[in-house]
């Protein structure tokens, strides 16, 4: 038995990773996060804070955020109720990839988790209503350091997989093209 699956996406840095339930007539527990084993699968995240955010109706976009160095966050996200389309943006300007983007579906139903490290900016449209997403963030929430990419940046050409006029943030809905954010990221 494998307690952690790990999955790298299109961008290999973004990584789905999957605990494993130990299931029985009860139910299931699992171990959504452990120093030893994440690190075993190659990630060494020290994770300084628990966030929580709750949607209630599906086509609720949230993104992209990320903090600016010297506050820079890696994130892992998973969802313990409903489902969500996570998405990556590499944002590190000299990268191969810089400005390309991957995702993947993550559900309660699937257990699954995504690792966003530091450089990406990070964003998720929820699939379904009361959605309820959970993340750990390894810096503090810093206002000064916070920024945001526009979710529907041409230049990006995220795929977004909803049918629905999106619910934005008054934030998200001004938040500026790539081209004119500077990211504090090199590689």
């Amino acid at each position: 038995m494998n307690p952690l699956e790990r999955r790298p996406l299109a961008l290999p840095e973004l990584l789905e990773l999957i605990p494993y339930r130990f299931q029985d007539e009860r139910g299931f527990f699992s171990e959504v996060w452990s120093d030893e084993r994440f690190a075993a699968a190659g990630i060494a995240a020290t994770f300084v804070q628990d966030n929580v955010s709750v949607s209630k109706t599906k086509g609720v976009i949230r993104g992209l955020h990320f903090q600016a160095p010297p506050a820079a966050q890696a994130k892992l996200v998973r969802v313990s109720r409903g489902a969500v389309f996570d998405v990556g943006v590499d944002i590190r300007r000299s990268s191969p990839t810089f400005g390309r983007w991957a995702g993947v579906v993550l559900s309660a139903e699937k257990w699954n988790q995504l690792y966003v490290p530091e450089g990406f900016a990070h964003g998720f449209v929820t699939l379904e209503d009361d959605t309820e997403v959970n993340y750990k963030v390894s810096a503090a929430y810093s206002p000064e350091n916070e920024r945001s990419i526009r979710w529907d940046d041409p230049a990006i050409g995220i795929e977004w997989p909803i049918a629905v006029q999106p619910t934005l943030s008054a934030k998200d809905e001004a938040a500026p093209l790539l081209a004119d954010v500077e990211t504090g990221f090199r590689i």
